[in-house]
């Protein structure tokens, strides 16, 4: 059996699993339609959307900007479109095509190039590897810039974020520089209890600030764009243009509506049990970060993905508990496993999971 078959299997066990120590409990679509129909009651959405207005859309909209304190937002069908939009605003604005973000930006590593070949856009890297942006980092870029996109966190670097200090002091150096901030915030959700700030004191930092509403939060897809009114005018005509103003997009919205109300609250509970996990591994399977930043991190270990693939599916099948599978890193003879706590976890003591997966990967 190859690696990505076995991987496969680990996944399909893990997902007949109602608790699970990395990701959402599996819903069938016919449960995830029923806890929608349920919600529209709960909710009171009686009134379809129609092109991104009235209804769970503009209720959503709304409560987004509550939340994050921002003076407008738009729907977007992904964040992928959302992002590009807000730099091509920013970008427009100034005209200078030259954005700076991270080598190991989703939009970069992720995305297919697509800031660059649809929108011509330059980009220069504000960080490289597995390094927190800072203002220095700002500062460093030569010439002119149209806008500096930080992802918080950076998913692929486990999640990793900079000290609120190192925020604050990069939206000073943005400022001063006369250069747009964009935050990509598609866990922006999961990032709050590390920066013990509240929403709306995070989204102040930055010009404009993406989030992700299918992530965290468990929605059917979807995302938001928010910043001054003005940009999101801007924004709404560019998701006109790419093709993003869908005649229907309810159910997306009601299923966002549905994290903010049920899933937003236990983030940090996510949090705090993913660090303690995190703590009970034992010394021959590494974390990245040491001390996660949010619910979701990175794990290495010296082993081959094959052999430990088999004991997890093992595990799974045996304690009816979902574990991540392992795949090979290009350092050859180490593996990799990405962990995200969700709701699924927090019944689960953290300290008994974390001997389970460190009694699976055998040192040396």
């Amino acid at each position: 059996m190859t690696s990505d078959d076995l991987a496969a299997r680990v996944l399909a066990a893990s997902r007949s699993c109602s608790v699970a120590v990395s990701g959402h409990a599996f819903r069938s679509p016919a449960q995830a339609f029923g806890d929608l129909a349920r919600a529209c009651d709960e909710l009171g959405i009686e009134e379809w959307d129609s092109y991104g207005e009235r209804g769970a859309v503009q209720r959503l909209e709304a409560e987004v900007m509550a939340l994050l304190g921002a003076p407008a937002a738009a729907f977007f069908p992904s964040g992928v479109m959302a992002q590009q939009v807000a730099l091509r605003v920013h970008t427009d604005r100034v005209a200078c095509r030259r954005v700076a973000m991270p080598d190991l930006s989703h939009l970069l590593v992720r995305e297919e190039d697509g800031p660059r070949v649809l929108h011509g856009l330059e980009v220069s890297f504000l960080t490289r590897g597995f390094e927190a942006p800072a203002a220095r980092h700002v500062e460093a870029i030569p010439g002119r810039v149209g806008a500096v996109l930080v992802e918080l966190p950076l998913r692929d670097a486990g999640c990793l974020l900079p000290t609120w200090d190192d925020l604050v002091e990069l939206s000073g150096a943005c400022r001063a520089r006369g250069v747009a901030l964009h935050f990509d915030g598609a866990r922006i959700w999961e990032s709050q209890p590390w920066f013990d700030h509240a929403l709306p004191e995070i989204a102040a930092l930055a010009d404009s600030l993406y989030v992700s509403f299918y992530k965290g939060l468990g929605g059917l897809a979807g995302a938001a764009l928010l910043g001054p009114a003005s940009f999101v005018a801007e924004a709404r005509l560019w998701r006109r243009r790419l093709g993003g103003t869908i005649y229907r997009t309810t159910a997306e919205a009601v299923s966002a509506l549905l994290g903010l109300r049920d899933r937003l609250p236990i983030m940090a509970d996510a949090v705090a049990w993913a660090r303690a996990f995190a703590a009970g591994l034992p010394s021959h399977v590494t974390v990245q970060p040491g001390v996660p930043h949010t619910n979701q991190f990175k794990l290495y270990a010296v082993a081959e993905a094959d052999a430990i693939n088999e004991r997890v599916l093992v595990l799974v099948e045996e304690r009816h508990v979902g574990f991540p599978a392992w795949r090979a890193t290009r350092e050859p003879g180490r593996i990799t496993a990405e962990i995200a706590v969700t709701g699924a976890a927090l019944g689960l003591d953290p300290a008994e999971m974390a001997g389970l997966v460190g009694s699976v990967i055998k040192p040396g």
